[in-house]
C-alpha cells in the first residue's frame, strides 16, 4: 500500500468514526429536548386526524363518493411528507442553535473531520423523519389506513422517501447556516412547509384554478406525493416519480453546494 493510499484510508476511517459520534450527539438531543421531537411527530399526527375526521367525509364524497375512507388512503401521503418538512425546520434551528453557540467554532479547533459536522446533521435527522414517518403511517393503520402495497413496493417507498428526505435534510441544512440566529432558522422553511397544501397533498390538483393548478403541478412536492400515493395504494404514478428523482438530485446538489460554501466561510462571520 502506497503512502497516498494509505493516508487516504486513514483520512476515510477518521471521518466515519467521527461521523458517528456527531450521529449520536444528534440522537442524544432529541432525547434531550423531547418536546421538540413530540411536536415533530404530533403535529402531522394532529393533521392527519383532523383533514380525516373533520373535512374527510365531505372530501372523500368528492373524490369519488367514498367518503371519509376513502379520503384517509388519499391523504396519508400527503401527511408523511409534510411529516418530513417539520423535520427540516428542527434541523434547520438545531444547525443555527450550533453557529450561535459557538460549538461549530469549538469543533473547528479539534482534531476532527470537519466533514462529520454536517454529516451528524444530516444523518441524524434522516434517522428521526424516518422515526417520524412510522409514527405517522402506524396512527393511519389505526385508523383506518389500508394501502395495497407488497413488499416490493414498500422497499420501493422506503428507498424513495430515503432520497426525498436526503435532498430536504441537505437544504435544511443550508438554511439553517445561512440564518443568522435560531429564530431565522425557525422562519426560513416556511414556504416548504406550505408547498404541500398548495399541491395535491390534500385535494386533487385538477379541482384549483388554472394558475393556482399550474402553479401545484409543477412544484417538487406534486410529483412526490403522486409517487408516494402511487406506490401505497397502486394508483397511476406515470412519470412523476422520474420528475420527483430529478427534483431530489437538485435539490439535494444545491443544498450540499450551499452547506459547503457556508460551512467553509470564515467562522466569525
Amino acid at each position: 500500500m502506497t503512502t497516498a493510499t494509505a493516508t487516504a484510508t486513514a483520512v476515510r476511517t477518521r471521518t466515519l468514526a467521527d461521523s458517528a459520534t456527531m450521529i449520536r450527539r444528534r440522537l442524544k438531543h432529541m432525547l434531550r429536548y423531547p418536546a421538540m421531537t413530540v411536536q415533530l411527530i404530533g403535529m402531522p399526527v394532529v393533521l392527519l386526524l383532523l383533514f380525516v375526521y373533520v373535512f374527510g367525509g365531505t372530501l372523500g364524497n368528492g373524490l369519488g363518493g367514498g367518503g371519509r375512507g376513502q379520503y384517509l388512503d388519499y391523504v396519508t401521503p400527503g401527511i408523511i411528507l409534510m411529516t418530513t418538512v417539520g423535520a427540516a425546520t428542527s434541523t434547520a434551528i438545531s444547525v443555527a442553535m450550533d453557529m450561535a453557540a459557538g460549538i461549530v467554532a469549538r469543533f473547528r479547533t479539534m482534531a476532527i473531520s470537519r466533514a462529520s459536522i454536517l454529516i451528524g446533521h444530516v444523518i441524524g435527522s434522516m434517522i428521526s423523519i424516518a422515526v417520524s414517518i412510522v409514527v405517522v403511517i402506524g396512527v393511519a393503520l389505526a385508523i383506518g389506513f389500508r394501502p395495497n402495497a407488497d413488499p416490493v413496493e414498500w422497499l420501493a417507498t422506503a428507498g424513495f422517501l430515503a432520497v426525498f428526505v436526503f435532498a430536504l435534510t441537505w437544504l435544511a441544512v443550508a438554511l439553517g447556516l445561512a440564518a443568522k440566529n435560531p429564530e431565522g432558522a425557525s422562519n426560513a422553511p416556511l414556504l416548504l412547509m406550505l408547498l404541500p397544501f398548495f399541491g395535491s397533498g390534500f385535494v386533487p390538483t385538477d379541482s384549483m384554478p388554472t394558475a393556482l393548478r399550474w402553479f401545484a403541478e409543477y412544484q417538487p412536492f406534486t410529483p412526490a406525493i403522486e409517487t408516494l400515493r402511487g406506490l401505497l395504494t397502486g394508483e397511476a404514478i406515470g412519470d412523476s416519480a422520474y420528475q420527483s428523482l430529478a427534483w431530489s438530485a437538485g435539490i439535494a446538489l444545491a443544498g450540499f453546494l450551499w452547506s459547503m460554501r457556508l460551512f467553509g466561510r470564515d467562522p466569525g462571520r
